[in-house]
């Protein structure tokens, strides 16, 4: 059995050395002169030893952290699976961070090597100007150019890694604001490439339309991973466009789409497709939930199936999904447990009667050996026999499909990224007028969630909308900038004194109104 990237990379290689693993899609529409800029298997599994030369001539060895902080590029798949084929762990840094968390995700992961994009070098320098420890830096463009290949020429041939080394080391942010470093390891990586692929009967004919960002656990896993499973292809533009969107998935010829509701949402706002969708098998809809009426709006207006699922960092993406079997799937459900078990648990953890509300767990191969550096942090995620607590509260039915009611933490998921509320207030903090904040996720048409803060100012203090939105965009950077402030003489407390923050939506509807 596969049990490692490294291995599933081989295979492929070996087997279908020819065909095309991913292609390059050019932003705009393509002249006949332009051709794209395309990746065999073979020529993937040269470039993971050519990396691998790199990685060793900078000092780095086989078990050492690489960040990466770059956006999509053919490149930046060569460096992600290079890297992972030799036995390092890689650390795509999220690129909507600030240049706080940068600095602590780049501090905290004990990396050897950044490699940055030119765009990103010299902000990238700035933020290891400020750091203890020296990490060295190496700039190199996303896109590749066939005739100007930065790669080494190969020198040296790695050992597999083993399927229990430490592989990923992605951040995400947890309820206290501060980033948690998800360990996933070889054997969960491939165990979920494998059931992807399983789940959607994907095969060396499907090609999916790569528009998600590889610092992001979805698109690692379900674009970039499981093409290497069951041997197909992914097509990546630079990024995300809806005006683009349908040109660039049917000119590369793809048979699937994986997007998240953001993105439905402005699909639904657009152009209808100028080209004929038909070849495209399904749409597949994660990281946050997807409103019932989004779906039957898309189903409806461009006759493409949407399989709806749900996973988490912790599970290298995917832990349910609907069926592919249109008529199977349930709307409104995240689907079935795919590729591990899963169970609702009350306080006391253990399992409850299907219909009953809990809290959801897991228990599967794709599940995280636990929180880099934080003992604390993993021991409080895992039951004592082995079920990761997921924080979210749901429902089983009778038929074994999981419906998600709410969430137990209090993150904030705009567009398919956490956001912890609580890193929202500290940085308001930080402003000379403001005496206390408190920050709550609000619907939001586009987003899924967008983020309120209530602000209650300093005594004879002035600071108006504009400024704490500037403050906050350098703080917090655009992506986690507030939508809505409301400025509040007081906040909702508990008896303790606590902000009672899953009351402020109400609190500021009544306070507005009297």
């Amino acid at each position: 059995m596969t049990r490692t990237v490294h291995a599933l990379l081989e295979h492929q290689a070996l087997v279908r050395p020819e065909a095309e693993y991913a292609l390059a899609v050019a932003a705009e529409p393509a002249t006949a002169s332009d051709a794209p800029t395309r990746l065999r298997f073979s020529d993937l599994a040269r470039s993971c030893r050519q990396v691998a030369t790199l990685l060793l001539s900078h000092g780095l060895q086989p078990g050492d952290t690489v960040s990466l902080v770059m956006p999509n590029g053919l490149n930046t798949l060569r460096l992600l699976l290079g890297a992972l084929h030799g036995g390092w762990c890689v650390n795509p840094v999220n690129l909507l961070s600030s240049a706080t968390q940068m600095a602590y995700v780049l501090e905290h992961s004990d990396c050897k090597l950044v490699i940055a994009s030119p765009d990103w070098a010299e902000r990238v320098r700035a933020v290891l100007a400020t750091l203890a420890r020296p990490i060295a830096l190496l700039v190199c463009s996303p896109d590749m150019d066939p005739a100007h290949d930065f790669l080494p020429q190969a020198t040296t041939e790695m050992p597999a890694p083993r399927p229990d080394a430490l592989a990923l080391l992605m951040y995400t942010s947890g309820t206290t604001g501060v980033p948690k470093g998800v360990m996933l390891t070889q054997s969960n990586l491939a165990a979920n490439a494998l059931s992807i692929s399983t789940e959607h009967a994907l095969g060396p004919g499907d090609r999916v339309l790569a528009v998600l960002p590889l610092y992001h656990i979805n698109a690692f896993a379900v674009t970039m991973l499981a093409p290497l499973a069951h041997g197909g292809s992914l097509a990546m533009p630079p990024r995300f466009s809806a005006g683009s969107f349908w040109r660039q998935a049917t000119q590369a010829q793809c048979t699937w789409i994986n997007v998240v509701p953001t993105m439905i949402s402005y699909l639904l706002e657009g152009a209808a497709p100028q080209a004929d969708v038909s070849a495209i098998r399904f749409c597949r809809s994660a990281s946050a939930a997807l409103p019932p009426a989004h779906l039957q709006a898309f189903e409806s207006r461009f006759g493409i199936g949407i399989i709806e699922t749900m996973g988490l960092t912790e599970t290298v993406a995917p832990a349910f999904s609907n069926p592919l079997e249109r008529g199977q799937r349930k709307l409104g459900a995240v689907g079935m447990a795919s590729g591990c078990e899963a169970r609702v648990i009350n306080g006391e953890l253990q399992s409850v009667p299907d219909g009953t509300t809990g809290e959801i767990a897991i228990r599967g191969p794709q599940v995280m050996r636990g929180y880099y550096k934080n003992e604390a942090a993993t021991r409080e995620s895992f039951t004592p026999d082995g079920w990761l607590r997921t924080g979210d509260l749901g429902h089983r039915d009778a038929d074994g499909f999981f419906f998600v009611t709410g969430r137990i933490k209090e993150l904030i998921i705009k567009g398919g990224e956490n956001i912890a509320p609580r890193e929202i207030d500290e940085a308001l903090l930080r402003h000379p007028a403001v005496l206390d904040a408190a920050a709550v996720g609000i619907a939001d048409a586009h987003y899924g969630q967008d983020i309120m803060v209530c602000i209650v100012l300093r005594e004879g203090a002035v600071a108006d909308e504009a400024a704490l939105r500037d403050f906050c965009g350098t703080a917090l950077g655009r992506y986690k900038t507030p939508k809505v402030f409301h400025f509040v003489s007081d906040l909702p407390r508990g008896p303790s004194g606590k902000v009672q923050r899953l009351r402020l939506v109400d609190w500021v509807t009544q306070h507005a109104s009297t």
